[in-house]
Parts: structure tokens; C-alpha cells; sequence
């Protein structure tokens, strides 16, 4: 008695029809397309068995065993599977992005959803995407041709499309192949490092500095960035100093005798006049504002009555040797 090879759903007898394996189970055809079969994503239709040529569907007969003489299935075409509905098929790479495609080879795979061979198509020339690299682009697919005229960017040195995958570098708004983006000095590809512009030009560090950089007017380096102006020239940070204790100017109150930067304290210590009223330096930082007499000088809030400490700005006053008295106190002796 020869044993069974039935359809795994309505159990009808499968010697002489095709077939589909689908979890090492065999499937009828009209079983396999009302159970299993996926919807394709574009046309909307069942991804039946009459998507597949007759050739790759295997067919069942019977022949007898060599070994214990029974009679078994033989598979013709060998094990030819396919996945249930809504489960991810055996992958088989097709292009360079995430396209799949079930082992019958007309269920295509992609980002979730399965198409009919002829459905996975570019949307702007149509061409079939099965054996093509292509890119989204919204809610649709291009090929890499239709990608590149329509949606890719060009480099502004050789004018050529910068094609999607490849190296580029885009700097303000415009973007270079890697190779294209070269310095204007040494003429060889700038890649990662870091660049200067100049104009419409760009160059490395080295070529701006040997070429183009300020030199620092202390120890006549190149200044590639930064830096301090006085008097005309340029200055690194760390060189514009005080020229009395050698303290970092850069971002601090300074002033000069005769083209020599000082610190305040500095200036203040070696060239400052004295105010009479409270014997501190004059400086000119802060309100800057002094009163000057008889080669003698105050501060606008120390130039006050000697007796009563009231403020002689813009008023008269009268000398007394070393005080200064307002007329009331002067009246007063």
C-alpha cells in the first residue's frame, strides 16, 4: 500500500499536481493562494502561484523505494519553498539596498511589504527595479539613473553629478567630490583635514600660512586664526604681553608709552601722576576724568574743599599752600 502525500489543508491527494512547501508542509495550489499568498504592496493584488513560471513549481510522483520497495513522494524539482503570508521570505540580495526576494523569484521583498516583479518598477521611467540599485526618494522608488538627473547634487569644481553612495564634502552650501576639493596651493585633495578659505579659494593650513597668513609682528609666525591688532599690526594672542610684568594683554584694559603696551598696574606704577587728593594713580581708565593745577592733578571726586569736602568741579576755588578751600571756608578766615 503506497503511503499519502496530501495537502496539508483540504488533504486531497497531490501525486501528479504541483505544489508549495510552505513550513516543510505541501500546499495545493488553490490552498497555498487563499492561506498563504502575500498582497503586493503596489498593485494591491494576491502574489498568487500564476505569478511564477510553471517550470519552477515542483510536481509530486510516486516511485518505489530501492530500499524497503515502498512507494514514496519524490520531488522532481527539489524543496521549493515559500514564506506564510506576512513573514519575511529567504533572503537573496538583488541590489545594494534592502531588496529580497522569496525563493520563487517573482515575490520581490522590501522595508516591510512585498511586490510582484513587475510592480517594483522606478516611479519616474518605470524601468523594473529587480536587478537595478535605486534609492527612495518620498514615498517612492527612482533608479539610480533618474535619481542622479533629478535629485543629486553637482560638484561645483568639475560639474559632474556627485552620485549617491560616493564620497563628497559640502561646505557652505555647495558640495565637491572628495578628489575635487583640493588646495588652491599645493593643489592636492584637502579630504578631512582642516582648511582655510580665502575669497573663492581654499587652502591647508600649511599653503595659508606659508603663503597667505599675516606674521605675528613679536616672534613673526604665521597667524592662521585670531590674534590682536595694535598699532597696525597683528599679534598672536599669547605674544601681545604687557612690556613691564608680561602678562597676557589680549582681552584686558592696557595702555601704551609711547608704542609699548602696559597692564594697568604696570602703567600705573612707572608712569602715572599722582593724584594730590588720595595719592593714587591717574590713569585714564574708568571715567578718565581728572582736574589739573599748578603741575598738580585730582581725580574729579577727590577735587573738593580741604575743609569741608565739598566738590570744587566747575566752581571756584582758592588756593591755601598745600589745600584748596571753596569761597565759603576761604571767607570763613
Amino acid at each position: 500500500m503506497s503511503d499519502r502525500f496530501d495537502c496539508k489543508e483540504c488533504s486531497e491527494s497531490l501525486y501528479g499536481r504541483k505544489y508549495i512547501q510552505v513550513e516543510q508542509q505541501p500546499h495545493c495550489i488553490p490552498c497555498y493562494d487563499r492561506l498563504h499568498a502575500n498582497t503586493c504592496h503596489q498593485c494591491k493584488d494576491l502574489i498568487g502561484h500564476n505569478a511564477r513560471t510553471p517550470a519552477q513549481l515542483p510536481v509530486c510522483h510516486q516511485r518505489l523505494c530501492v530500499r524497503d520497495r515502498r512507494q514514496s513522494p519524490c520531488l522532481l524539482w527539489g524543496s521549493l519553498s515559500s514564506s506564510p503570508r506576512g513573514k519575511r521570505p529567504p533572503s537573496a540580495s538583488l541590489t545594494r539596498r534592502l531588496l529580497h526576494s522569496t525563493s520563487l523569484k517573482s515575490e520581490l521583498f522590501y522595508e516591510d511589504h512585498h511586490y510582484h516583479e513587475h510592480c517594483f518598477r522606478c516611479f519616474r521611467c518605470e524601468r523594473s527595479l529587480a536587478d537595478e540599485p535605486f534609492t527612495p526618494q518620498g514615498e517612492g522608488l527612482v533608479c539610480n539613473e533618474c535619481y542622479c538627473n533629478e535629485f543629486s547634487s553637482k560638484c561645483v569644481a568639475c560639474d559632474r553629478t556627485v552620485m549617491p553612495g560616493s564620497r563628497k564634502l559640502e561646505y557652505a552650501g555647495t558640495t565637491w567630490h572628495e578628489d575635487c576639493f583640493v588646495c588652491q596651493g599645493c593643489e592636492k585633495p584637502i579630504g578631512g583635514q582642516a582648511f582655510i578659505p580665502d575669497k573663492e579659494a581654499y587652502y591647508c593650513v600649511p599653503c595659508y600660512e606659508a603663503r597667505l597668513a599675516p606674521r605675528c609682528s613679536h616672534c613673526k609666525k604665521a597667524l592662521a586664526k585670531g590674534g590682536v591688532t595694535y598699532q597696525d599690526e597683528v599679534w598672536h594672542k599669547e605674544c601681545f604681553v604687557c612690556t613691564g610684568c608680561k602678562t597676557p594683554l589680549a582681552g584686558q584694559p592696557f595702555t601704551s608709552q609711547g608704542d609699548s603696551p602696559y597692564c594697568v598696574k604696570c602703567f600705573s606704577t612707572l608712569y602715572a601722576q599722582k593724584c594730590a587728593g588720595c595719592n593714587t594713580a591717574i590713569t585714564g581708565f574708568g571715567d578718565g576724568k581728572y582736574v589739573s593745577f599748578q603741575e598738580r592733578q585730582w581725580h574729579q571726586p577727590c577735587f573738593k574743599c580741604s575743609r569741608c569736602s565739598v566738590s570744587l568741579v566747575g566752581a571756584g576755588f582758592f588756593p591755601d599752600r598745600d589745600q584748596i578751600l571753596c569761597s565759603d571756608c576761604n571767607s570763613d578766615e
